[in-house]
């Protein structure tokens, strides 16, 4: 595992802050990175404005979803792509 890190470390390997996948800046193209660009939200049928974090007292009609693509899935996979984005970079 240490020589794993090692090599990638010496490649110049980065993390994705969007995507948490590692990547090679020396191949980051405007399509390596698959990501929402906005959060997974909850909103009530009954109540079409507002956004908020479901609890357990909530109605089972209550609906989750990314707000940027309707998924509901929270492992969807993105619906944006990009560059990845190190947590090197500002």
């Amino acid at each position: 595992m240490e020589m794993e890190k090692a090599r990638k470390s010496e490649e110049g390997e980065k993390i994705c802050r969007r995507c948490k996948q590692s990547y090679s800046p020396s191949s980051n193209t405007t399509s390596s990175c698959r990501f929402h660009p906005s959060f997974f939200v909850c909103r009530r049928h009954d109540d079409q404005k507002r956004y908020y974090e479901l609890g357990p007292e909530d109605p089972p009609y209550a609906a989750k979803f990314y707000d940027c693509c309707g998924a509901e899935d929270p492992e969807a996979s993105g619906c944006t792509t990009s560059f990845h984005v190190s947590y090197d970079d500002d």
